[in-house]
């Protein structure tokens, strides 16, 4: 196949990943400005005061917060500014938020994918939420104790803010949207010269070790490296067919898909939140830390707990033969 036709293809498949996402994000961002200049967000964000108070963030951002875990990042991110001027946030405010928005986005859709692969649902998606909330909070106590990265934020893009007039509005929402598309060829194409080349699986393989500390052993490491890497619907799609063919303990999957939870796609989601302004190191290496760290616990936890109580409370197999490994 030349190269042509492959770019050809990769162009077109991004197209419609863009199409899906810009028929999501631009009536999501328009409701949200005609709420904001309504007063509806002023009079709604005291309900998301609890929570946000809890990682020290304004409690406007609540629903940038909500919009990402329903939508995904890209659902998330044209909203941020809009809600809370640029001006008025910091380097570590961005980087917190950040934080929520990488563990626990597009839960929806992310989450019914896992659920194929057996784990259960509701259990999962906790899992994903609370453990974003936790690494939040302990990145807002320890850079509040700190002084680190108190700056303010400084973003190299600003996917739109808030505007005095609809056509600033307007001009700045079309603006995101071509930023967007732009972004998305650039990673999409990017990814695409990682795996052509090789790089890809040379850093999957290295990545085994790590895996390994976090409880995940055998044929599940690929398949987790994969959605590390790509993201769920990938990572997320490969362990469905091994659940299902029976090949990969039930136990593996579960800790395979929580720890996908945690981590995942961490090439393009995290090129999205530096480029708003958070810290690189935190929202790629703390998270991933982390993401091995927190997943540890809940594999050894897992070893305490009886068949009747897992297969009950944590996993549904796919079929019979995968309870039976």
């Amino acid at each position: 196949m030349s190269v042509r036709i492959v770019a050809a293809h990769k162009i077109m498949e991004t197209l419609e990943i863009y199409w899906v996402l810009a028929r999501i994000m631009v009536p999501i961002t328009i409701m949200t400005e005609l709420l904001s200049r309504w007063g509806v967000i002023e009079a709604v964000a005291p309900a998301f005061a609890p929570a946000m108070s809890l990682v020290g963030l304004p409690a406007e951002l609540g629903l940038a917060w909500l919009s990402g875990m329903l939508v995904g990042i890209w659902g998330a991110v044209p909203l941020i500014f809009v809600l809370v001027p640029v001006g008025s946030l910091s380097v570590a405010d961005i980087t917190v938020f950040s934080a929520l928005l990488l563990f626990a986005h597009g839960l929806p859709i992310e989450q019914k994918i896992i659920q194929k692969a057996g784990p259960g649902i509701i259990t999962t998606t906790l899992l994903r939420v609370l453990g974003g909330v936790f690494y939040a909070f302990l990145l807002h106590r320890l850079l509040s104790a700190t002084g680190w990265l108190a700056s303010p934020v400084n973003p190299t893009w600003i996917p739109i803010s808030a505007t005095p007039d609809w056509t600033g509005f307007f001009v700045g929402l079309l603006e995101t949207m071509v930023s967007m598309l732009v972004i998305l060829l650039v990673l999409s194409f990017g990814l695409e010269v990682l795996r052509i080349t090789g790089l890809l699986k040379l850093i999957m393989k290295a990545l085994m070790p790590v895996l390994r500390l976090a409880g995940i052993r055998g044929e599940a490491g690929h398949f987790t490296a994969v959605g590390l890497f790509l993201g769920i619907s990938y990572g997320g799609g490969l362990l469905i067919r091994e659940a299902w063919s029976g090949s990969v303990s039930p136990r593996q999957v579960f800790v395979s898909c929580v720890f996908m939870g945690f981590a995942h796609s961490v090439i393009e989601d995290t090129l999205i939140v530096v480029a708003l302004g958070a810290d690189l190191g935190i929202v790629l290496g703390g998270r991933i830390a982390f993401a091995v760290v927190a997943t540890a616990a809940v594999a050894r936890f897992l070893r305490t707990v009886s068949d009747e109580t897992f297969f009950t409370w944590a996993f549904r197999a796919p079929n019979p033969q995968a309870v039976s490994r």
